[in-house]
């Protein structure tokens, strides 16, 4: 490979990261800016570090206790949806028995179902389990995912027969041999499962901003809802809000980033 092509290829991938990274750096400028450096035309694109646009962020809502709310919404959604991965994944991929290929089928075909056109019944259903405004609202609606149970199904399907054969000379049921061989086998991706599904529920908004009404149950997401009022948005304390609800996440991606990608590659295509 010749130097031009390397020095093309770097300065393509420099060009790619940058657009990506504009829209946080964006971010993170209106929230260091003042009002009107924020609303300016043409745009400011350097940060005035106005600081106690984040002090009077902080102080505009209860950020300790959304924050409580989400780890543990995230936690226990992720705990669920690992324990239902698992279970689904091995009972698709690494046992034979009839009508297996239609219903994981089936399964899949629920992500051509959009989320939008099941939240009037989701309400209805969940305000006749007296379940509005708590967290097994906002946790066991989400307790399963078919990403999840199609990457384990390909993992588990991959797993050599003579790992079984050799489990049953041994005198192992199938529940032993999923939690002792398969499973530890499956830890990469399992990170990857955990890590996409925390990053989903501590990004959610729509449903929980539907689903509960106080911040004693609701997430960091919907507490950014409070620099949206009547009279206005406050562009400046809500940049400052987002750019510190978003930091846990982006640092929880760029540790688990190595075992996120070796997870995906890892679930193999094969049957």
């Amino acid at each position: 490979m010749t130097w031009r092509r390397i020095l093309s290829r770097a300065l393509a991938a420099l060009v790619v990261a940058a657009l990506f990274a504009f829209p946080f750096y964006w971010v993170v400028a209106t929230s260091l800016n003042s009002e009107s450096q924020a609303l300016a035309y043409p745009p400011v694109f350097l940060p005035h570090f106005v600081w106690a646009n984040y002090v009077r962020a902080w102080v505009g809502a209860p950020w300790i206790r959304y924050f409580l709310n989400t780890i543990l919404i995230a936690s226990a959604t992720t705990s669920l949806v690992l324990l239902t991965s698992i279970l689904a994944g091995y009972a698709f991929g690494g046992m034979r028995w009839p009508g297996r290929r239609l219903l994981f089928g089936v399964v899949l075909s629920i992500l051509l179902i959009p989320v939008t056109v099941l939240i009037v019944p989701d309400y209805i259903l969940l305000h006749d389990l007296h379940w509005l405004n708590t967290y097994q609202a906002q946790i066991v609606p989400w307790g399963a995912s078919v990403f999840g149970i199609f990457l384990l199904r390909q993992f588990f399907a991959a797993l050599p027969i003579e790992y079984w054969e050799a489990a049953q000379l041994d005198g192992a049921g199938r529940f032993w041999f999923l939690w002792r061989v398969a499973v530890p086998m499956a830890v990469p991706v399992l990170i990857t499962i955990a890590v996409y599904i925390f990053l989903g529920s501590w990004n959610s908004f729509l449903w929980p901003f539907i689903m509960t009404q106080t911040p004693n149950v609701q997430p960091v997401e919907v507490g950014l809802a409070t620099f949206l009022g009547t009279n206005g948005t406050d562009w400046t304390g809500l940049s400052a809000a987002v750019v510190f609800t978003t930091l846990p996440v982006m640092l929880l991606f760029l540790v688990a980033q190595r075992q996120f990608v070796s997870g995906i590659s890892g679930g193999g295509l094969k049957e």
